[in-house]
């Protein structure tokens, strides 16, 4: 029986964390539609996704044979590390320390990295616009899978964290091919922020598992972690706020 005091924060956590690097990957597609056409762009995302596929379908059995508690342990600390990594650099960028991630400026800088290799090359390559559309939808593409089985195989939520994935895929792509222009109104450092905080109670929550650990509140615990990461995430915003972001408040 699926338990949602579990399965919720799971699909939340693949959700958001598929939102924001499903619209990072296909910022750089549009740039490569954009300056090469659609035929470089589909090409490279299409063999981006067979890849991500086949990794899948290799990682599916073979996860299977795993010991349980190993699995979380490993899993729970590798997430760990994500997560902290994620809030880390949310709450830098909520302090202004390091630049809010804008799709508009990413859009623009690989328009003209794009422009120059081309240049450099001396000659219309279009194969060198499909290599840079497969490696932005690879390299994202590989953290959604490692988030899905992070956050979805410690208790048979692999499936329902997929869907939470599969839903936020389809969502940005279809705002996208709609709008046809970077997505910069997705709310994306607060998103970041929120998966950040997510993940880092994760891999607590299924490093305690691994080693055995009988969490009060069992499934529960998991808000409680939340709850202190997100304190956490706030206070170390607060304090490496940049004085001239207050200044402005």
């Amino acid at each position: 029986m699926l338990e949602w005091s579990t399965a919720a924060p799971a699909i939340s956590a693949a959700f958001l964390a598929s939102v924001v690097e499903v619209v990072e990957a296909f910022t750089i597609v549009l740039v490569v539609a954009t300056l090469r056409g659609w035929k470089p762009a589909m090409i490279g995302t299409g063999a981006a996704l067979l890849v991500l596929g086949t990794i899948v379908l290799t990682l599916g059995p073979l996860l299977n044979r795993v010991p349980l508690n190993v699995l979380q342990l490993v899993i729970g600390v590798l997430l760990l590390l994500f997560g902290i990594g994620w809030l880390r650099k949310a709450s830098l960028r909520a302090g202004g320390v390091i630049p809010l991630h804008n799709e508009d400026a990413i859009f623009a800088e690989k328009t003209t990295e794009l422009n120059a290799e081309v240049n450099r090359q001396k000659t219309s390559l279009d194969w060198i616009a499909g290599i840079a559309a497969f490696k932005a939808v690879l390299l994202e593409g590989l953290e959604v899978i490692f988030i899905v089985i992070a956050v979805g195989s410690g208790r048979g939520l692999l499936w329902p964290a997929s869907l939470g994935a599969l839903v936020a895929c389809v969502l940005v792509l279809s705002i996208g091919a709609i709008a046809h222009r970077p997505l910069s109104r997705v709310p994306e450092n607060t998103l970041k922020f929120g998966v950040g905080v997510m993940l880092s109670a994760f891999g607590v929550f299924w490093t305690g598992e691994g080693l055995g650990v009988d969490w009060p509140g069992h499934d529960l615990a998991l808000f409680a972690f939340g709850g202190f990461f997100l304190i956490a995430g706030l206070v170390a915003a607060r304090m490496v706020r940049h004085p001239n972001l207050e200044g402005t408040r």
